[in-house]
């Protein structure tokens, strides 16, 4: 089972009880680092957000069916108070407890399905080879991702392929993601290795360490398949544990830039 489908299994599952990060972590046999990148990239939501919109989604029903008293509604979804849930009921729904309660009708409310993977995006991913790497910097342009929306990365290539040449000799070039954020936010960069820092560009210190290292092959507009496959599945299934570090993918002379085909290789860092 993949793992963002075991993820679900067990929020659902569990959805009344005290779910720690840590507690969800241990039950599907992976970091917390790794689920909440693997969940973030496969939904674009937290977890803890996907777990609040769940419990009002499903309180909301049942106030709907009439539920004799909303505290032990708001208590089955992890408020401790009525006035706390009555907060957070009306922030994600728009609408107070009392009036579903009065309407008995959910048709114009958005509430939160339980989620299903996109099966779509699992493609089969070789084994990786486990490498160390000493550490190094990276030099380029940065762009900022928001909830893995990558839609900017094409042009942020674009922008440093006019540009390259300023950093130094021609070599290996890296898309690095980097500073990843509780709201599956992070940073990623389009750069290479070089003496120059030029005007516009910043760096990004990789650390040194073992790598498991993945092996893209074919376009580069099936990537995306590729990491999520990473992340979900190949990684779990190998027992390995990434660490909370600068990943990267790494473009040398089997790939050409030109046609955007070739070999790319996708360097998870292990705890």
């Amino acid at each position: 089972m993949a793992l963002i489908d075991r993820l679900i299994w067990q929020i659902e599952t569990h959805l009344n009880e005290a779910l720690s990060l840590a507690d969800i972590a241990d039950r599907c046999g992976v970091n917390v680092h790794h689920m909440c990148r693997a969940f973030q990239q496969a939904t674009g939501l937290t977890i803890k957000s996907y777990i609040r919109a769940r419990r009002l989604s499903v309180a909301a029903q049942e106030i709907s069916r009439g539920a004799p008293d909303l505290l032990s509604v708001a208590l089955d979804a992890g408020y401790g108070s009525h006035e706390a849930f009555t907060r957070a009921f009306v922030a994600y729904l728009g609408v107070r407890p009392s009036d579903v309660k009065k309407a008995r009708d959910l048709s114009d409310l958005k509430l939160m399905e339980p989620l299903e993977m996109d099966k779509s995006m699992l493609v089969d991913v070789p084994a990786p080879e486990m490498r160390e790497h000493k550490p190094f910097r990276v030099v380029g342009l940065g762009t900022d991702v928001r909830g893995f929306d990558i839609s900017a990365v094409p042009g942020l290539w674009q922008s440093f392929a006019q540009r390259w040449l300023e950093i130094g000799p021609p070599g290996v070039t890296y898309g690095v993601s980097y500073d990843m954020g509780d709201a599956g936010d992070f940073h990623y960069m389009a750069g290479m290795e070089g003496p120059n820092v030029p005007e516009g560009m910043t760096t990004v210190n990789i650390p040194g360490g073992r790598y498991a290292v993945f092996t893209h092959k074919g376009g580069i507009g099936d990537l995306p398949k590729t990491i999520y496959s990473i992340w979900n599945r190949a990684l779990p299934d190998a027992g390995l544990e990434p660490a909370m570090a600068p990943e990267f993918e790494r473009y040398d002379e089997r790939f050409d830039a030109v046609t955007g085909r070739g070999e790319v290789e996708i360097w998870i860092p292990l705890a």
